[in-house]
């Protein structure tokens, strides 16, 4: 009966063949935005069936949102002008409104209605059943 062959510890016993290691491309970082040149760009942009895509124009101040039906057929592009808030700039608060009552334009009311109320309580003297 032939001895069973050993391989010594030390020998590999599948060697990767060598590849050389491929060169980075030089791709900038676009930190996931998604960037076309016009309209035009944005509408032949392609988007995956009952997806929505957000593209901003690198030649304005714009972004398009784009949006595909479940057949992937482009629904109509939106359009979005957009600007740069500062820290100066103050946020789109809601204009004061007139409806703002002052404390003696309340009282006032107050007491007209307080008035009102009494004449509705009073009993009428001229009323239909007194007049027997």
């Amino acid at each position: 009966m032939p001895a069973p062959y050993y391989l010594p510890i030390n020998y590999p016993q599948y060697q990767q063949p060598y590849q050389p290691a491929q060169p980075q491309q030089n791709q900038p970082q676009n930190n996931n935005l998604l960037w076309v040149q016009g309209e035009s760009a944005a509408k032949a942009y392609p988007v995956a069936p009952n997806n929505s895509v957000l593209l901003l124009d690198s030649e304005s101040s714009v972004m398009y949102i784009k949006t595909t039906d479940n057949s992937g057929i482009p629904q109509p592009l939106r359009i979005f002008d957009y600007t740069e808030r500062t820290q100066n700039t103050a946020h789109n608060a809601p204009e004061p409104q007139e409806s703002v009552v002052t404390r003696e334009e309340f009282e006032k009311l107050k007491e007209d209605v307080t008035r009102l109320i009494k004449c509705v309580r009073k009993p009428n003297v001229n009323t239909r059943d007194n007049k027997e």
